[in-house]
């Protein structure tokens, strides 16, 4: 079976590696921080003392937090050689950064594939996300049996890059729901509705949208005055609102909506509540 390595072992990273140990595949694990791959060692992965380790493995999975580490991780795997691999990136990068990144990993003569996801640790550990794939044909049908493993649906886009743009059209709703949820709830105060009411019945209706169905409880808690950590947390939810902002100020698209957005995260941020769920950003709101 193919071997596969893991760049990045975050939350997802290391979610990616106990899903396809599960699955049988034979799958070695590398961070910059070493310690950051205990669980995943722990669920059986092996760890690469260094990128040439990395390199060694048929396919090749980076997840990072931003381009700047994903190209660092890639120049290093360049340098290692990699003729003849696979690489799919899942992090979450503007399109002409994957472009670029495709660019260079087709050159040194490997495959490159760009699958941001949908989703967060839960469904990854279930293989229920959803892949966004960009690439050619022949890199997808090499990475189509792993991607599968991870998601419960896995589109080909078009060529590389493709996957990163459907990712930000897909997360920035996500964004801006958090901050129409404060707004809604106003309209709510002073009728003594429970917070647990109001959440059930706007996740029932077509105002409710899958991680309000998904993650209720979550969002309940937060808003009865406890805020609960995110696996896809403010933080990042800003970055990616950021990404998309500047995507959309590439091809000269105005994003008023998303701007104004974009003022009440970077107060959340100085709030404090970056590590936590973007319900967080609805309650912050709601107390403003």
């Amino acid at each position: 079976m193919t071997t596969i390595a893991i760049v990045g072992t975050g939350r997802m990273g290391t979610a990616y590696a106990k899903r396809l140990i599960e699955a049988d595949y034979d799958v070695t694990v590398w961070n910059r921080t070493p310690s950051r791959t205990a669980a995943a060692a722990e669920a059986g992965a092996k760890v690469a003392d260094d990128l040439a380790a990395v390199a060694a493995a048929d396919t090749i999975l980076v997840s990072l937090t931003d381009a700047a580490a994903v190209e660092a991780a890639t120049a290093g795997l360049i340098r290692a050689g990699i003729t003849g691999k696979l690489v799919i990136d899942l992090s979450t990068l503007l399109p002409d950064q994957t472009r670029a990144l495709a660019e260079k990993v087709t050159a040194a003569g490997a495959e490159f594939v760009d699958c941001p996801v949908g989703g967060t640790v839960g469904p990854a550990l279930k293989g229920q996300l959803l892949g966004m794939a960009g690439g050619t044909e022949s890199a997808f049908a090499r990475a189509k049996p792993i991607l599968e493993q991870l998601c419960r649906r896995v589109e080909h886009l078009g060529p590389a890059g493709t996957g990163a743009q459907m990712k930000l059209a897909v997360n920035l709703p996500l964004a801006i729901y958090w901050k129409t949820l404060a707004e809604a709830l106003t309209l709510l105060e002073g009728s003594g509705i429970a917070a647990s009411t109001a959440v059930s019945l706007i996740a029932d209706s077509s105002a409710g949208p899958t991680v309000l169905k998904n993650r209720a409880q979550v969002v309940i808690d937060t808003l009865n005055g406890t805020d609960q950590p995110g696996t896809f947390d403010i933080a990042g939810l800003a970055k990616d609102l950021e990404l998309a902002l500047r995507q959309a100020q590439l091809t000269g698209r105005p994003m008023p909506l998303s701007e104004e957005t974009r003022k009440s995260y970077a107060e959340a941020l100085v709030a404090g509540l970056g590590g936590f769920d973007g319900a967080s950003l609805t309650r912050h709101l709601g107390n403003m």
